[in-house]
């Protein structure tokens, strides 16, 4: 049993890296439909075919926040958030340097969600939950919440570059 304040902290982090994910990911949905630039985005950094992942990332934007939210199935869904935030890191922000500012897209805010996704799919997602309400109890031993959560991000985020990502080559300007 947790108490009332670990599980409102547990129920305010859910929510705000739901919202925050769901928001970004509502970006992504105008992107979309404004044309192929999102897609075209994609396919510079390496991620073919551009409009498939566009799709994707969108989809998983808008649909892991709903679960992380309500609680259901939380490692699985911290990891889903895991591995977004490393693939961003590898092919979009570690060439910007650490920090993020207006300028640069630097690697300091997607590699801090990523760590702080897995460590809470490691604690649980408490008692106000659909997890709790439905009884799930397997996922949520911290050591296999641990593993589950950094499986799916880690793992996953490996896995979905190997097959997708080919980073371009850099142009080289001094010859």
């Amino acid at each position: 049993m947790y108490p009332d304040s670990l599980n409102f902290a547990l129920l305010l982090a859910r929510v705000w890296i739901a919202i925050m994910v769901f928001a970004h990911g509502w970006r992504h949905v105008k992107a979309l439909r404004s044309g192929p630039g999102m897609a075209n985005w994609f396919e510079s950094l390496g991620l073919k075919p551009g409009p498939l992942h566009a799709q994707m990332v969108t989809l998983t934007e808008v649909t892991i926040p709903i679960a992380l939210a309500l609680g259901f199935l939380t490692p699985l869904s911290y990891g889903g958030v895991a591995a977004l935030m490393i693939v961003a890191f590898l092919t979009n922000h570690l060439r910007n340097g650490f920090f993020l500012s207006t300028a640069k897209e630097g690697y300091e805010y997607v590699v801090t969600v990523a760590i702080v996704s897995i460590a809470l799919g490691t604690v649980g997602p408490g008692q106000w939950s659909l997890d709790d309400a439905f009884g799930f109890s397997f996922p949520f031993d911290p050591d296999k919440a641990l593993l589950i959560t950094a499986l799916v991000g880690i793992g996953g985020a490996a896995a979905f570059l190997g097959a997708f990502w080919r980073p371009p080559k850099s142009v080289d300007s001094g010859s």
